[in-house]
């Protein structure tokens, strides 16, 4: 993928990019695989807002992604590269031999017409899912399970990748893009190579209008608000919070408060943690 830069006509779009979306070769998506998405503007089933800037942005439908990869053993063509306006990552268009169609996450390399494959007896090459037990230490993947058939929750972000370290017993253990070292049970399943669309995160928004179409509204920052609304509020001019760390709008600790669970279960399956120290 490439950034493009656009012509400074108006002010707003002087630092303008955006994808010039070479890795895209299929521009309508597939009827089948699409489901309806509603709009909850941020609002529970009581019609309140429990997500803060939510709201408005374009009309999307869902694309049924196929996380779980677990049609084994049956070759699949890729029939085009898509664009999904629910994720930072492009996705895939596959058929496999007996007609039944799927969409996967695009990696890098990933072109139309190639063939994938999915089990333990698969190819260790770009797009191909199998079990962790079957993959050589050293390798990229991405889309990674927790546990086994779950289907894959990890690493699903564009131009992201996980490497497998190791494999001793019944884990592998992963070094994710955090930094983090984790230990993940090693039947679980893991597609080959880097998500593709690596440049994503290099684009310029530009204007707040493109952040609507988003579907996000603006945010305010508590220190321009009355004491009535925000604890950062109040005071004459530009001034501090008056506290001794930040907060949220509802008085409690923001930015740097940890709030993982001091016993969560899953502490004993991470090795090293994304700042570097191990979990007590």
């Amino acid at each position: 993928m490439g950034i493009k830069k656009y012509n400074p006509y108006t002010p707003s779009r002087r630092n303008m990019t955006g994808s010039d979306f070479s890795e895209i070769t299929k521009a309508t998506p597939e009827k089948s695989l699409l489901a309806k998405k509603a709009k909850t503007a941020g609002r529970n089933n009581q019609g309140k807002i429990t997500v803060r800037h939510h709201g408005g942005g374009n009309r999307q439908k869902y694309r049924i992604i196929d996380f779980k990869r677990n049609k084994d053993d049956v070759p699949a063509k890729v029939v085009g590269i898509e664009y999904d306006p629910n994720r930072t990552a492009n996705i895939a268009l596959i058929c496999y031999a007996d007609g039944e169609k799927a969409y996967i996450l695009a990696p890098e390399g990933l072109k139309d017409g190639m063939k994938i494959m999915n089990g333990p007896h698969a190819e260790i090459k770009a797009g191909n899912c199998l079990p962790l037990s079957e993959i050589p230490v050293g390798t990229l993947v991405h889309n990674i399970e927790l546990l086994p058939g779950k289907g894959g929750q990890m690493v699903r972000a564009a131009g992201n990748s996980a490497q497998l370290m190791a494999k001793e017993g019944k884990y592998a253990t992963l070094r994710l893009p955090s930094g983090e070292m984790r230990m993940v049970p090693i039947e679980c399943r893991a597609s080959i190579g880097v998500i593709g669309n690596g440049d994503h995160n290099l684009i310029n928004i530009g204007k707040a209008g493109r952040k609507r179409h988003m579907g996000i509204r603006p945010t305010v920052r508590g220190s321009v608000m009355n004491p009535n609304d925000h604890p950062h509020g109040g005071g004459e001019g530009k001034t501090g919070i008056g506290r001794p760390g930040p907060s949220t709008p509802w008085g409690k600790p923001a930015l740097g408060l940890k709030t993982r669970a001091k016993k969560k279960h899953s502490n004993k399956l991470i090795v090293r943690r994304r700042d570097g120290k191990a979990i007590k």
